[in-house]
């Protein structure tokens, strides 16, 4: 039916004759002439109706935004002065011949060229919203990117498979989406929270390079970056250890930035994650941001001030500073803000210290806490951080935890901010990391008991087998992270082929053998037979484009996304079902409140 996209249309195309298709972007009446902007998913090329055509003309007059259009022009040059160096077709513009309307448009609820549209009402006509220019190279991007993908892991020897969506609950970290059985009564399917134990078993059977591109679904608090349905990258591979399973993934990463957005990533950092803790109180730091913590636990155990010296002597506790070149700057009230803001991470407060003039030790010192601190304290702060006159240095004190999660998230707020910028505080680039060497396993003090960081399946460091009895928090794991400008692009780990050493790990985790049989023990099974050494790494597609076109949150690159409250605003899902539906699947609704 059409000739070009609108968006291709170019001086090649000079003197012929084009039918295009798409919607009126927008339509100008200048004295006589009717100037269309026509758009499809390319792109806009600029129409022009004179009225020496009636029939057309008069079509043309009735033309309103969104309208679908048949266009049969002949292509010129625009006159001088008019061009419009940010289009292909930006030279050219296309005399109409015929003009169609395919099918009109009631009045759009916004127009597509608005940037100032709530998320609610882009969502709610969320098909119009996929309209825009930015959206569509949103999709276009993300199309390019799997395309990529696709073909590496092609190159590569990797064959793509399949596994089920209707799968069996098993414990993997989040809570699951569960589907009632209509055939088997009170019985559930759950939906993959990912495919990790089927693609072991695919690794069992021989396939010894798998991947898959699908989706995911994890029942949890939703944010940014995160949707209760996600797409994955999902590999595996056989015989191949964390750093060979590294450098491949690697690779690949770094051919889909080249071919799909024209970027050469630099040289990939790589960090412990006990380093990361250390330097920046995150496992996904965001290399762009300049400022690291520095360690005062040992120095604030013999102050008097016990808001310090209390978690520096507590175990799990930790005191830590974050010096901020040029912070003597800041106001009361900006600092008041920021005490505010870690205060959402578990801090209790945010104490702090200006530097007027690093020579004079206390008496340069401008704090509300400097009183409480020792001419010994006082000195090493000045010397660890190495703070100088016009700095201003932060300090959190309190569990590991809270100091790491406060601290981390203000050293990222202020380095983003405007003032970060202006200081030289953050740097406008690409900074790939990869982090390795995670712990096993984490403490659950409530609960008092182990949790695999990962999952279960992850494989100890090779000597650490031996302490998942003895002091499970020192095992380390062969697990990995990628992490770009911040955000975890994707986690994988080796995993567990022995018997053995995955009795050890249950152990750990206080599953017992029975526990282990019904969760997993089709998994226990397969291992049995002769299970290769195997391991992956899984990236998150929404993730990786989101990044690429710096899009402000992952729904952004998804054409059709939940919001925070796990909610469809075009669809109206979730929602309610008829009795009759309930009944065919033994299912019986009880009164939350009553309950």
């Amino acid at each position: 039916m059409r000739t070009e996209y609108c968006g291709l249309v170019s001086e090649a195309l000079m003197d012929r004759t084009v039918t295009l298709m798409g919607w009126a972007h927008r339509r100008r009446d200048h004295g006589g002439v009717i100037f269309i902007d026509l758009r499809d998913r390319e792109g806009l090329v600029q129409i022009v109706c004179d009225p020496d055509r009636p029939e057309m003309f008069k079509a043309a007059e009735g033309v309103r935004n969104e309208f679908c259009l048949k266009v049969v022009g002949r292509v010129r040059a625009r006159p001088a002065g008019t061009e419009n160096a940010g289009l292909t077709s930006g030279r050219v513009e296309v005399l109409a011949l015929e003009l169609e309307v395919l099918n009109p448009s009631v009045t759009p609820p916004f127009q597509l060229d608005d940037e100032n549209l709530s998320e609610t009402v882009r969502l709610t006509h969320r098909v119009l919203d996929l309209r825009r220019p930015t959206m569509q190279k949103n999709l276009m991007l993300r199309y390019r990117v799997a395309m990529e993908v696709r073909k590496f892991l092609d190159e590569q020897g990797f064959v793509d498979i399949e596994t089920p969506m209707l799968t069996k609950s098993t414990p993997e970290g989040a809570r699951d989406y569960l589907v009632p059985s209509r055939v088997h009564d009170g019985m559930f399917f759950a939906l993959p929270q990912s495919p990790q134990l089927f693609k072991q078993l695919l690794m069992v059977a021989g396939f010894d390079r798998y991947y898959q591109i699908t989706k995911c679904f994890r029942d949890e608090d939703l944010r940014a970056d995160r949707q209760p349905e996600f797409t994955q990258i999902d590999i595996e591979t056989s015989f191949l250890g964390e750093e060979e399973i590294r450098a491949v993934t690697e690779a690949m990463i770094r051919t889909v930035f080249r071919k799909a957005i024209g970027v050469e990533l630099p040289v990939y950092g790589q960090l412990t994650y006990a380093e990361a803790m250390h330097r920046y109180g995150s496992d996904k730091p965001d290399l762009r941001v300049k400022l690291e913590f520095t360690e005062l636990t040992d120095v604030m155990k013999t102050v008097d001030f016990k808001v310090f010296s209390a978690p520096a002597q507590a175990k799990g506790g930790r005191v830590a500073a974050l010096r901020v070149p040029g912070g003597g700057e800041m106001s009361r009230g900006e600092i008041d803000a920021y005490t505010e803001f870690v205060k959402i991470y578990g801090a209790k407060g945010l104490a702090w210290v200006k530097v007027n003039d690093a020579g004079k030790g206390r008496e340069g010192l401008q704090s509300p806490i400097v009183k409480n601190l020792h001419d010994a304290a006082v000195a090493e702060i000045l010397a660890r951080t190495g703070a100088r006159n016009g700095d201003l240095v932060f300090f959190g004190a309190d569990k590991a935890k809270v100091v790491n999660d406060a601290l981390g998230a203000l050293r990222v707020k202020i380095g983003h901010s405007e003032f970060g910028r202006t200081h030289g505080l953050f740097e406008d680039k690409w900074a790939p990391l990869w982090v390795v060497d995670f712990p096993m396993f984490e403490h659950d003090e409530e609960a008092g008991r182990w949790n695999a960081v990962h999952h279960p399946f992850t494989a100890p460091k090779d000597g650490h087998e031996d302490l998942m009895d003895t002091d499970p928090g020192a095992c380390l794991a062969k697990a990995y992270d990628m992490v770009l400008n911040g955000w975890e692009l994707g986690g994988g780990s080796v995993r567990i082929h022995r018997a053995e050493v995955q009795s050890k790990v249950f152990k750990a985790l206080n599953i017992s053998a029975e526990d282990a049989k019904v969760k997993f023990g089709f998994l226990l099974d397969a291992l049995q037979y002769g299970a290769p050494p195997h391991g992956g790494l899984a990236f998150g597609l929404d993730r990786l484009v989101t990044l690429m076109t710096r899009a402000e949150s992952i729904r952004d690159v998804i054409a059709f996304p939940k919001t925070q409250r796990a909610q469809c605003l075009l669809t109206g899902a979730p929602s309610h079902v008829d009795e009759a539906q309930l009944r065919e699947l033994h299912i019986r609704l009880r009164n939350s409140a009553a309950a």
